[in-house]
Formats: structure tokens, C-alpha cells, sequence
């Protein structure tokens, strides 16, 4: 009998944001599975390992998943990293394929869950802390009230016209782009906050447009809101 897939969001940083259900099936997992080649020193596995030690001792599947946008390169390793979940499934291994925030929000899990799926196989996404939840809670402020919306925005594609939207804005993974960025939100009325590695170690908060440096890591997140 194949094994079933895990795709578990590990939340944005803080392990202890780990929720009781995702650490439940990575104790019971058989293989961690992890989106980079480095395996352990993933961002995602090292959230896990403070309160899942035992991760250490299980198989790990360290899967090809590089940072372009080459349509190209990523449907090849997209495939092989299907690949090699598929095998570990063929010999009645629990998979848990570990995620940074939540693995419906911008994940490199969802390529391989798609295909792995479309193979017939038994998958399963549990849910966790999206990173713009856990930057808001950590500036002790609401994303929403009453009416308003909420847009969530990749910082890495053109941004002009989503920021005339209406209500909230998060801008996610907005670190290589920031020169950009800040150019672009000087030219608006509004006012803005962001953390840097929230809830890790490193974790650095800014709380307008003027402290953000240039220059500031992948895991950068940005909430706009308009000036009342």
C-alpha cells in the first residue's frame, strides 16, 4: 500500500507557532521533506527541530526547488522533486513535506502536491500561521476591520497597480525588490510597518517607510494601510 503525502505549514519562524496537528504527523512521518538541497539547514526543518528533535533521526528528502523564474528550470525540478516523494509513496512511507507560513499562500509545496495528487496518490495540507497573521499580531495590530479588504501581494512582480487597491496590503517576500518597492510607496499616502524574519532569531521590525533598509533578507514582509 503507497504511503500518504503531508504537505505542513510550520509557521513564519517562532517553533512554538508549530501547530499540536503538524507536529502530531511529523512524529508519526516516516521521511521530512524538505524544499532546498541543503535538507537540514532549510529554514523550514530548523523551525521544527527545537520542538521535534527526534526529526533528526528520520529520513530526509532534500528536494530541487531553485529560486527563479525560469518556467523551464522550475517544471523540471518540479517534476523531479515529484519523483522523489513518489518513490518514498511506493514503499509505504508517510511523507511530511515541511513549509514555511502556510502551504496554500505562494508554496513550493503546492507544484509537487499537484502532480503527486494527479498521480493518484493520498495527499493531505495542514494548515499553518501565515507569515502576514504572525507579522500583524507581532505589531499588535489587526489586518481588517469591519469592511475592509485585504490584498496580499508578491513584492517580486509589479506592484504599481495592486497597491491602488482598496483596504490592507501585505507585501510578501519583498526583500530583493525593496529599493523598488520603497520608491514606489513614497509616491502614496499611506503608512507602512514591516518585519524582517519574524520570529526567528534575527527577526528586525521597522516601523515606517524611512527605517526599512534597501537592502533586507527573502523573508521580509511589508503591511501597508491607508492614512485615516
Amino acid at each position: 500500500m503507497a504511503g500518504k503525502l503531508y504537505g505542513i505549514g510550520v509557521g513564519p519562524g517562532d517553533p512554538e507557532l508549530l501547530t499540536l496537528k503538524a507536529l502530531r504527523t511529523i512524529k508519526e512521518s516516516d521521511v521530512i521533506a524538505v524544499p532546498q538541497e541543503g535538507g537540514t539547514s532549510s529554514v523550514a526543518y530548523q523551525i521544527v527541530l527545537p520542538v521535534c528533535p527526534e526529526i533528526a533521526e528520520k529520513e530526509l528528502l532534500a528536494l530541487p526547488m531553485p529560486m527563479t523564474k525560469d518556467k523551464e528550470l522550475l517544471e523540471k525540478s518540479h517534476n523531479e522533486g515529484t519523483r522523489m516523494v513518489e518513490e518514498c509513496l511506493d514503499q509505504g512511507k508517510q511523507v511530511a513535506f515541511l513549509t514555511l507560513g502556510d502551504p496554500t499562500v505562494y508554496s513550493t509545496y503546492l507544484y509537487v502536491h499537484k502532480r503527486v495528487e494527479a498521480d493518484g496518490y493520498d495527499t493531505e495540507i495542514l494548515s499553518g500561521i501565515t507569515s502576514f497573521c504572525a507579522v500583524a499580531a507581532r505589531l499588535n495590530m489587526g489586518l481588517v476591520e469591519k469592511a475592509e479588504e485585504l490584498h496580499v501581494i508578491p513584492a517580486s512582480y509589479q506592484i504599481e497597480e495592486a497597491l491602488e487597491l482598496p483596504g490592507t496590503k501585505v507585501l510578501m517576500k519583498a526583500g530583493k525588490k525593496m529599493k523598488d518597492v520603497k520608491e514606489v510607496l513614497r509616491r502614496k499616502s499611506v503608512e507602512v510597518e514591516m518585519i524582517e524574519n519574524c520570529g526567528m532569531e534575527n527577526e528586525r521590525i521597522y516601523h515606517n517607510l524611512e527605517e526599512i533598509p534597501e537592502q533586507s533578507s527573502y523573508y521580509s514582509l511589508i503591511i501597508i494601510k491607508e492614512k485615516n
